[in-house]
């Protein structure tokens, strides 16, 4: 095969195994969210947090090389009781002055299944939490959505990628008041994850 034919297949194949796209989870809606939930014998605590950032790569055509790392600012973190939240953001239980974020960095995929714009994945990575590093693995579905920025933000375009992703985590395993308050307060610990980033068009 001539030089000749052999670039134009070059470039093809460049075009359809593009490069990954970077998307932004900085919401300017302010509808990204996190929920969390802990549900002991005599008090069901819910709460929410609203402080999302970060940055997932993402390459529709090869879902599994997906990384990226999601950031929630601790102070973010609310509870309906005033008194409740106060607790949860003082030095006693999350202390939200010295640790600052709650970090989930995705490191590898596994499990992956691919139908139309939907991936599921068992996403692996690092949580990180009141100063302590754990490795834990998530089921996480993530949606592509093509051409879908301006539905979302007006006079933006370019593409969506949602997140959905519910585990569990221990509080003890994150130095949070080990043995304490169990009556009360729930060791065990349910996040339900809800963010769409943004890859603008350039």
């Amino acid at each position: 095969m001539k030089l000749t034919h052999i670039l134009p297949l070059l470039t093809l194949a460049t075009a359809v195994y593009a490069a990954p796209q970077s998307f932004d989870f900085k919401d300017p809606k302010g509808v990204n969210n996190a929920v969390f939930k802990l549900d002991a014998p005599l008090e069901s605590i819910n709460g929410s947090a609203n402080g999302i950032t970060g940055t997932v790569s993402f390459d529709p055509e090869n879902p599994a090389a997906t990384t990226g790392k999601i950031v929630v600012t601790t102070a973010s973190l609310t509870v309906p009781n005033p008194m409740m939240n106060g607790h949860l953001h003082s030095d006693k239980w999350l202390d939200a002055e010295k640790f600052s974020e709650i970090t989930f960095e995705a490191k590898s995929c596994a499990n992956v299944k691919t139908e139309g714009n939907v991936t599921t994945a068992d996403v692996s990575g690092t949580f990180s939490l009141h100063g302590v590093a754990k490795d834990i693995t998530a089921p996480v579905k993530l949606t592509y959505l093509k051409d879908k920025l301006s539905d979302r933000v007006p006079n933006m375009k370019g593409d969506l990628l949602v997140i959905r992703a519910n585990f569990v985590i221990n509080r003890e395993d994150f130095d949070i008041q080990k043995g304490q308050a169990l009556d009360k307060v729930s060791p065990t610990i349910d996040l339900s994850l809800s963010i769409a980033g943004a890859s603008a068009a350039k």
